[in-house]
């Protein structure tokens, strides 16, 4: 079944970009709601999937008609863009535009993220932790068993992939990642990036106490 893109929840736009799809001058589309609900998301407002003002799906295709030259690709960010059925439907619009196609996923989804294979032309994965942990962060039983069969999809299909993990080394949660950073290592993922909480829209209290100097980028 075909659901219509005009029927993508959109909590925002970014109109340009040059860190969310690199080496690309990218837009951003927003997607609104997310399965997971992560005790350091910063984009608490979009984990409903209904929630505050809503971007029409024919002012972000007029817009980005606007811009082909301009951009080279628009990345569907969220909340989790997967979660949405529309999804499929849009990135083909889009990608008939001209531009590329990146995703921003936590790959609570694999069937659905391996149905999107053939639209993507770039992933920027969050992996939050080794499977048995997620549940602490996420508070879904099971979610990091979906995110790391995610992300062994993408390394057999061979997308182009940056792995991300948001650190908050003052939680006693991570205070070392290194056996996490050992096993994306032997699965073959180059330099994963180390990305700061953003504290002061952590929704969890306890861990917006945590004050801990933020590494930039994955240990050599």
């Amino acid at each position: 079944m075909t659901h219509p893109a005009r029927s993508l929840r959109i909590g925002g736009l970014t109109p340009m970009t040059t860190v969310d799809y690199p080496g690309k001058l990218a837009a951003v589309v927003f997607c609104q709601g997310c399965p997971w609900r992560c005790r350091y998301c910063h984009n608490g407002h979009l984990l409903p999937m209904n929630s505050g003002d809503q971007v029409p799906w024919s002012d972000v295709r007029a817009f980005l008609k606007g811009r082909v030259g301009l951009l080279d690709a628009v990345v569907f960010s969220g909340g989790e863009p997967t979660l949405q059925a529309p999804l499929p439907t849009a990135m083909q619009e889009i990608k008939a535009m001209g531009f590329k196609i990146g995703l921003h996923t936590a790959g609570p989804y694999p069937d659905r993220l391996h149905r999107l294979l053939p639209l993507i032309d770039w992933v920027g994965l969050d992996i939050k932790a080794l499977p048995p942990d997620y549940p602490t962060i996420t508070g879904v039983p099971n979610s990091g068993e979906r995110a790391w069969q995610s992300l062994a999809l993408l390394l057999d299909a061979g997308v182009a992939l940056q792995v991300r993990t948001t650190v908050l080394p003052g939680w006693s949660h991570q205070k070392d990642i290194r056996p996490l950073m050992d096993r994306l290592a032997a699965l073959g993922v180059g330099n994963p990036i180390l990305q700061p909480c953003r504290g002061d829209s952590i929704p969890d209290p306890a861990l917006r106490m945590a004050e801990t100097p933020f590494p930039a980028a994955a240990p050599a």
